[in-house]
């Protein structure tokens, strides 16, 4: 019985190692078949050809009416559509128009587009491409997930991988093959109006949602008609302004860019990520676009990205007339291909192609430059199939925001959702109880959604998902609209009848004071101040005076500054940016049928220039002498309560003395010691005791989350290796140094030394 197993173990692995060797074989084959093709197809274009491959238009460049005009019907405009393909022979196309559009829609558009493609020489298929952030949010109807910061909020990678997945075949059954997502950004200035499109400021917590991010949009092959090509961005350093603003400079060293900024977009690379897009801004003084280190010696050479590079929106030019390095766009145009870039964003104009061609025939731009561009460009597309099928079936797609992908952004709204204070256990509340709904969040979509969605800013509810329920709709069907009295009493800015609000409070049991911030994103979202609206701040001060308990429910793009307002509040719901969900995640949430589980991905300041990360050095903690702490923020990153209590027990290690090169197991208890089941989120950080570069505090290098019912116990184990405790060392390469380490899970803590 025994022999006979193990024969046919042994059986199973050849079986495995053969059936490897053999799909191995198969991709070596066809990326041989692929590359000839690209060359022979090189090899027969123009000069012409070629630049047209490298422009992306906007597709308001293929429309009737003006650009952006949101107000006019859609329609391709033939005249413009033949100057695009045929006369400029653009290679790429992007966006969708400034709103919503339906698949039908879609789908007419990407004919439109192919048939006039076939009335070119060559009959290269157009590559499109949106930002389908949330989801796929540029199609009606589609299913909206929760902002990449409230995915992030899970530490759930499994959600967050469906949540991709499902973001991939709903652009597919839009026509859309290619999505610019995952931002891999890290947010570590909370100024800067990109935070919630980020996966939050710690680079390991950002690397593990980033391996899952790309999994799900890309699969196994790209060409598979639910899947798309991702677009890591943006490369590298953008989220770190100095100012807080979007796009303007950023100044740090090599050695921090390549301790937090680079290891999700390396991580991205190692999971075969096919395109990346390029950081819009300038690094120490030298615009990205134009820094030939980074494009080239950074991405190609060391990380070894083989995929497409393209720009952000018009971003060439503005090397000319933002960034003034180039004296004009043609010279800007030089700089940018020479540097390194293949696909130019253009994306309203046609200035770009003309100069790239000058360029070429006139020897400023060599021709084995542009041939790498494009033969990056067609082994894309190959990739993608688009040679074969441009659209797929539009009738293949039964599953588009069907119950299971809805329930699928449910439950990725549920995890999100983050417990930030308890007293008392107020929370949750029964369902019997008469409440007093309140707050410019609470009876808007646009506000739980937030940029991306519909529109660029996401401020438009016309284009809103039908009979999706704000916080006020979810919760009157979930209690019963006479149990609870609504009045918005303030707008996200001013203060409208607040006087209104004080009063209904005198009749009922809890107030829900729903606040956030206005959907924005890039330079619409710039602000000066993180504080949150006086408006709001005045509306929970006066609804305090009624000494009735009050909840809040926080939406917002980064986290606003609230101290003058958590001591007055009884319990606190951080709700990031939920999507089309978020309506009936908070409702579920505050009355009890979601226990939340979710944990901040950053680290919340308490006052506005007090701003400073989880990982801060250890300078930056405790001065006894001035007898304030100097790390004092108004909630920790990592932080999250919940409806049910965990402690931890019996943290221990295979070892205390690590050799070089090898790994320690960490073991710890987890045990539910409250009434409800509930899920925890493991948290496993190591602090370097002494180091040539000074240490951090500590710093996330494990996590796992973990569902327990009640009154259940796990041990849970983590594996470490030496590698995983490097930091950018004075070299700028990766060091592990020997000497003492400590782990810290929960309030477990444990030493040990490697050697």
């Amino acid at each position: 019985m025994c022999s006979q197993s193990l024969f046919t173990q042994l059986l199973l692995v050849v079986w495995v190692l053969l059936l490897c060797t053999d799909t191995t074989h198969a991709q070596n084959v066809s990326t041989k078949k692929r590359d000839k093709l690209v060359r022979k197809l090189v090899a027969k274009m123009s000069v012409a050809e070629k630049a047209g491959q490298m422009t992306q238009l906007n597709v308001d460049m293929i429309m009737e009416g003006d650009l952006f005009n949101l107000t006019q019907p859609n329609a391709v405009d033939p005249e413009k559509l033949h100057k695009a393909i045929v006369e400029t022979k653009a290679g790429s196309i992007l966006n969708a128009g400034g709103h919503t559009w339906t698949r039908e829609f879609w789908y007419s558009l990407h004919k439109a587009i192919n048939d006039k493609v076939q009335e070119t020489k060559l009959k290269v298929p157009v590559l499109y491409g949106v930002d389908a952030i949330h989801g796929c949010n540029y199609t009606a109807g589609a299913t909206l997930f929760p902002q990449q910061i409230a995915q992030a909020a899970t530490w759930n990678p499994n959600l967050v991988k469906r949540a991709a997945e499902i973001t991939a075949y709903e652009c597919r059954a839009s026509g859309i093959p290619w999505n610019f997502s995952p931002v891999l950004d890290v947010a570590r200035q909370p100024l800067w109006s990109r935070v919630f499109e980020t996966f939050g400021e710690d680079p390991h917590l950002a690397s593990v949602m980033t391996t899952a991010m790309i999994k799900g949009y890309e699969g196994d092959n790209i060409a598979d008609k639910e899947r798309v090509a991702a677009c890591m961005k943006h490369f590298l350093g953008y989220s770190f302004p100095f100012t807080g603003k979007d796009r303007t400079p950023v100044y740090m060293g090599e050695r921090q860019l390549r301790e937090y900024f680079l290891p999700t977009f390396r991580e991205a690379i190692a999971q075969g990520a096919h395109t990346v897009m390029i950081n819009s801004g300038e690094i120490n003084g030298i615009p990205v676009h134009a820094n030939s280190k980074i494009l080239v010696d950074l991405l190609r050479t060391e990380l070894g990205f083989t995929g497409l590079a393209v720009t952000d929106w018009e971003d060439i030019k503005k090397l000319h007339n933002i960034h003034r390095v180039a004296a004009t766009y043609k010279e800007a145009v030089k700089i940018a291909i020479n540097a390194g870039i293949d696909l130019a964003m253009v994306p309203i104009d046609y200035d770009f192609t003309k100069h790239l061609i000058e360029l070429v025939n006139e020897g400023e731009v060599p021709m084995a430059r542009v041939d790498e561009a494009v033969t990056r460009i067609l082994q894309l597309k190959y990739d993608l199939g688009l040679f074969d099928n441009y659209v797929y079936d539009f009738d293949y797609y039964t599953e588009f925001a069907s119950e299971s992908h809805q329930q699928a952004a449910l439950q990725t709204a549920l995890e999100s959702i983050t417990l930030l204070k308890n007293d008392s256990g107020i929370l949750p509340l029964a369902k019997s109880s008469k409440i007093l709904l309140t707050g410019p969040a609470a009876n808007s979509l646009n506000i739980l959604n937030g940029a991306w969605t519909h529109t660029w800013q996401g401020v438009d509810d016309k284009w809103n998902t039908p009979k999706k329920l704000t916080i006020m709709q979810a919760i009157a069907k979930e209690i019963g609209r006479d149990k609870m009295t609504y009045v918005e009493a303030c707008t996200l800015d001013e203060a409208i009848n607040i006087d209104k609000a004080v009063q209904a409070a005198q009749s009922v049991d809890y107030i829900v004071a729903c606040i956030g911030e206005l959907p924005s994103t890039e330079k619409p979202g710039d602000i000066n101040d993180l504080t949150l609206p006086a408006a709001q701040i005045e509306l929970v001060n006066a609804l305090a005076a009624t000494n009735k308990p009050i909840i809040v429910v926080i939406a917002e793009n980064r986290p606003r500054i609230i101290n003058a307002i958590v001591d007055k509040c009884d319990a606190i719901l951080m709700t990031y940016l939920l999507g089309d969900e978020g309506g009936v995640a908070v409702s579920k949430t505050l009355f009890g049928d979601n226990n939340p589980s979710g944990k901040l991905p950053y680290t919340y300041p308490r006052y506005v220039n007090d701003l400073m990360t989880y990982d801060h050095k250890f300078a930056e903690t405790l001065d006894t002498k001035f007898g304030h702490n100097a790390f004092n923020p108004q909630f920790e990153f990592g932080h999250g309560l919940s409806y049910t209590t965990f402690a931890y027990s019996d943290l221990q290690l295979s070892t205390t003395e690590l050799a070089m090169g090898g790994e320690v197991t960490i073991n710890v208890t987890v045990k539910n010691t409250g009434k409800r089941d509930g899920k925890e989120v493991v948290q496993v950080y190591v602090r370097d005791e002494y180091a040539s570069i000074t240490p951090s505090v500590k710093r996330l290098r494990a996590f796992d989350k973990v569902a327990l019912k009640a009154g259940e116990s796990k041990q849970l184990n983590f594996v470490l290796n030496t590698s995983d405790l490097a930091f950018i060392g004075l070299d700028n390469k990766p060091v592990t140094e020997t000497g003492f380490f400590e782990v810290l899970v929960a309030d477990q803590k444990i030493r040990f030394e490697v050697k």
